[in-house]
């Protein structure tokens, strides 16, 4: 049970300002010192509605009826409070573009260099930015946009604001609710943004805004090299699969069945069509290529809590942070950890237990490489490691990020309600065979974009680190 501070009780004018609330939450959550600390600065402050575009900057749209659809001639990528976590926006579901000339729907239309603030559920309180490529991609209501006047405030400053530890506490303060949480753009918009003038908060937003672009030069990448590896296969056609306009698998035979399976959904007609195509070339199993290297399921282990960023504790992913930009996952201690929750460089992390939902990881990778292979991950995760130099990680990544190896690995499920993936299965997924020169150049554009990716970090770690020492200074 959490306690107030006895150097710093709740005080009687604390109550004045928040209605007279005897809720405990708003006093011991560290808002109120958080936010007399910043009234204490030298420095102007302003509320946040001041800062913002005159035609309501601060909103969350209407509530509608969605409907889904895979066309992307018909349709519009859809952020939701969870999806404007991931790094990868290449798997985003797609709203109905017929519904975005509804009325009111406006306010749900992206544009970059806004912060996005989810409102409600498990991640009620966390912040985004929307970045250049994201400019025209629509969003749900569950997403507070804050879209700063330009001529008043820095988009990057602001945000940097908003998601460092001072934003964090003062937006997290207006959360309400029990079963589901919430924050209300009202009480957003009451947060006070100190100003330090145009020296700092430039220096501050354009490393947010570098941040920003090399996060859009990563995704571009990873769909360079997926679209120049099956343009060079010869497999073209598999990049537009449309997998839900084939109809469903009903009423087959398959033409072999052996005592490896008998369940329908490993002979599933669909994806039988991907493995015919992909016969037509030349190919060579994934078991073959992992020979030497890696293709087994994590280790269990026991978890003992460590220090958070102490040198004795491993951050631990799990599936759900593996996809987030900056991932949270839990501190553990590295003396009761296993090596094996490591990942070497370049390994592939594929989703393996889960449900078959289409806005469900299960099935989804990821590559290990950079900064990343100093974390742990779960057991969860299937681990795919390259056995030859031939057959790069970056190399196998462009092809399992695609629709049509994610169908492949989908396939390969074993169990009921909770999905894993059959090894024996996976180990027969085919693997395009191309000349040596060309698996080099796609592997380098992978990971010149896994660079781009860390470099970004880097650049918003900078920008908070100087918001920090403006607030300290």
């Amino acid at each position: 049970m959490k306690v107030a501070e006895a150097g710093n009780p709740a005080r009687r004018g604390w109550f004045d300002r928040q209605g007279l609330k005897l809720v405990a939450k708003p006093y011991l959550s560290g808002a109120f010192a958080m936010q007399r600390m910043l009234e204490r600065l030298p420095v102007e402050g302003v509320a946040l509605k001041e800062v913002v575009t005159e035609d309501g900057g601060i909103f969350s749209g209407p509530q509608f009826s969605r409907v889904y659809l895979t066309a992307p001639e018909h349709s519009v990528p859809f952020v939701g409070s969870k999806d404007m976590l991931v790094a990868d926006f290449s798997t985003l579901p797609r709203l109905r573009k017929s519904d975005t000339q509804l009325r009111g729907m406006r306010y749900l239309k992206l544009q970059a260099g806004t912060t996005l603030i989810s409102r409600s559920g498990f991640n009620a309180g966390r912040r985004s930015f929307v970045r250049p490529d994201m400019d025209g991609f629509w969003s749900s209501e569950d997403v507070i946009k804050v879209v700063p006047d330009p001529g008043k405030i820095k988009s990057g400053y602001l945000y940097a604001f908003l998601s460092s530890r001072f934003g964090e506490v003062l937006v997290r303060a207006g959360i309400y609710g029990s079963a589901v949480k919430h924050i209300a753009p009202t009480h957003v918009g009451e947060i006070r943004v100190p100003r330090f003038g145009d020296s700092v908060e430039n220096e501050i937003h354009e490393l947010v805004q570098g941040a920003a672009e090399l996060r859009a030069e990563f995704q571009a990448g990873l769909e360079a090299a997926t679209r120049d590896l099956f343009g060079t296969a010869g497999i073209e056609e598999l990049l537009d699969l449309r997998w839900h306009e084939q109809g469903r698998d009903l009423g087959f035979a398959p033409p072999r069945v052996s005592a490896t399976s008998l369940r329908a959904l490993n002979f599933q007609p669909r994806a039988e069509k991907i493995l015919k195509r992909l016969g037509k070339r030349e190919c060579v199993s994934l078991g073959d290529v992992c020979e030497g290297g890696q293709l087994s399921r994590g280790v269990r282990f026991q978890r003992v809590d460590g220090e958070p960023g102490d040198t004795y504790s491993y951050r631990l992913i799990g599936q759900r942070q593996a996809f987030w930009l900056r991932p949270e996952g839990r501190w553990i201690s590295k003396a009761f950890t296993p090596n094996e929750v490591l990942a070497d460089d370049e390994t592939l992390l594929v989703a393996a237990r889960g449900t078959l939902g289409e806005n469900e990881v299960y099935g989804r990778s990821i590559l290990v490489t950079g900064v990343w292979g100093n974390l742990a991950y779960s057991e969860d995760f299937l681990r795919i490691r390259s056995g030859t130099s031939n057959y790069p990680g970056a190399y196998l990544y462009a092809l399992l990020r695609s629709e049509a190896l994610f169908r492949l690995l989908r396939a390969c499920s074993t169990g009921g309600k909770q999905q894993d993936i059959h090894l024996g299965l996976c180990r027969a997924l085919p693997i395009p065979v191309l000349t040596q020169p060309d698996r080099d150049r796609i592997a380098a554009t992978v990971r010149a974009a896994y660079k781009k990716r860390d470099e970004a970090d880097v650049k918003e770690d900078l920008a908070l680190a100087r918001l920090e020492e403006a607030v300290k200074g």
